[in-house]
């Protein structure tokens, strides 16, 4: 089953000529979002990476960081995985995030592949594109 699986996405990138994105980032942040939504951040810490867990040194400053910084990641309204792509070998995954007040913020993740799996190893507010209607 799982080998079926590999070769219809690597026949799906074949054919479509686009970088496979890797779900388990994607499961990643996903994690991380849902964790802050219930305040847990002990579980929200555990998915950066072990030098953002350095950086930080603990869950409370790590807590305080994303509440005041990016309250828009602890209580999203909407959030949407846009593409994965890889910058000077750090891959980086963007996502749509729609805060409470309805306001869209474009997040760049740049993540690192640990023995442990994925993890978050530094987030940007990226800027916005100019839309002009």
């Amino acid at each position: 089953m799982l080998k079926t699986l590999k070769m219809t996405v690597i026949a799906a990138v074949m054919a479509g000529g686009a970088w496979a994105q890797d779900l388990g980032i994607q499961n990643t942040i996903r994690g991380q979002i849902e964790a802050f939504k219930v305040d847990d951040f002990d579980a929200a810490f555990a998915f950066a990476s072990p030098n953002i867990q350095r950086i930080f040194g603990s869950v409370a400053r790590f807590q305080k960081m994303v509440t005041t910084g990016y309250p828009m990641v602890w209580r999203p309204s909407d959030v949407r995985y846009l593409e994965q792509e890889e910058i000077a070998g750090d891959i980086w995954q963007k996502v749509l995030i729609k805060d409470q007040d309805g306001v869209t913020h474009v997040l760049g993740y740049r993540m690192l592949e640990t023995e442990d799996g994925w993890k978050i190893n530094g987030v940007q507010l990226l800027p916005q594109p100019d839309v002009n209607a």
